[in-house]
């Protein structure tokens, strides 16, 4: 059975798959996202080639470079490195995951194949196993978002017995509201040390009261130092606190959703955070407007994400 140095838990960042203009990847800024990461926002787990990072809209060629240049520059920086290998080739996912063992990631992830789709746990288990032995010796965590997926299988109907069929399966990112289903999943299987890694961010203090050992998301690549401290004050029971600091990261998710918030926005909202280049999005994927970028800017620095010199005091709303 695979075992990892240590549990995943915590955050993990879903990382943006940096690009040029012309839609190549832009490998030369990967090195300082990673410290970036490190240092300005104290994640040091990351989820590659997943929603966030584009990577269903890569070739299989390229995603084996993304996933060699996140493995290579965070080296002594990074605790893991957790590869998505998911796709609708089994072939292909397979390819993906032996290559992840290879270069030395710390993990696999895989989603449900979602063009044809696998209607029941049965299918879908036996696609998932397929994956996972193309690297026995790698943790293994199903990723859950049958919103995107379109495969409404339960997670808690899943996890029922996964080891038997999956000994390296590890854990669950679960990218999905219903949290009676997550909870489920924490209650029915709490003997197994599994990681319960949640999705969605602006839900995540939700999640952390029932049982979620960690979470991955795209805000933390920006936002991971304000989460961190939620999480911080719920580990010492200041409820208060954490609820604060949960309300304050709604605050800001809240206000682009309404605006239109995806891949795109998000890797907007990355560079005008950290400053790192990181492009924009592959087509079919649109660039963020300028009107969003402005917005989205305003917003930061009201919330103190940004410096808000620029500001009038009486426009601050600034999270404590």
């Amino acid at each position: 059975m695979a075992s990892p140095k240590k549990k995943l838990q915590g955050l993990v960042a879903a990382t943006i798959t940096p690009m040029t203009e012309h839609g190549e990847i832009n490998f030369s800024v990967i090195g300082q996202y990673v410290d970036y990461l490190v240092e300005e926002q104290g994640v040091k787990n990351i989820f590659v080639n997943g929603t966030t990072g584009e990577g269903l809209s890569l070739s299989v060629s390229e995603r084996r470079q993304v996933a060699e240049a996140w493995v290579a520059k965070g080296r002594n920086k990074l605790d893991q490195v957790v590869i998505h290998v998911g796709a609708l080739s089994l072939k292909d996912s397979q390819e993906l995951a032996q290559h992840a063992a290879e270069i030395g990631a710390d993990g696999i992830a895989v989603i449900a194949p979602f063009f044809l789709k696998p209607w029941n746990k049965d299918a879908l288990i036996n696609f998932l196993k397929e994956v996972a032995a193309a690297a026995p010796t790698l943790p293994f965590y199903y990723y859950h978002i049958p919103a995107l997926t379109g495969v409404k299988i339960r997670a808690e109907e899943l996890l029922d017995g996964i080891q038997d069929k999956i000994p390296t399966f590890q854990g669950l990112k679960f990218s999905d509201t219903d949290l009676l289903d997550f909870g489920q999943c924490v209650d029915q299987n709490r003997q197994q040390q599994f990681a319960f890694l949640f999705g969605v961010d602006e839900q995540l203090l939700s999640a952390l009261v029932m049982g979620a050992t960690g979470a991955v998301g795209s805000t933390y690549n920006y936002m991971g130092k304000k989460t961190n401290q939620m999480l911080e004050a719920f580990e010492r029971k200041d409820f208060s606190s954490a609820l604060n600091h949960q309300f304050c990261i709604q605050r800001f998710i809240n206000f682009v959703l309404k605006l239109g918030f995806g891949v795109s926005q998000t890797k907007a909202i990355m560079t005008l955070v950290s400053g790192i280049p990181v492009g924009p999005p592959r087509p079919p994927l649109q660039k963020a407007s300028r009107e969003f970028i402005d917005d989205a800017k305003a917003k930061l620095k009201s919330l103190d994400f940004l410096s808000s010199t620029d500001l009038k005091d009486g426009n601050l709303e600034p999270c404590s």
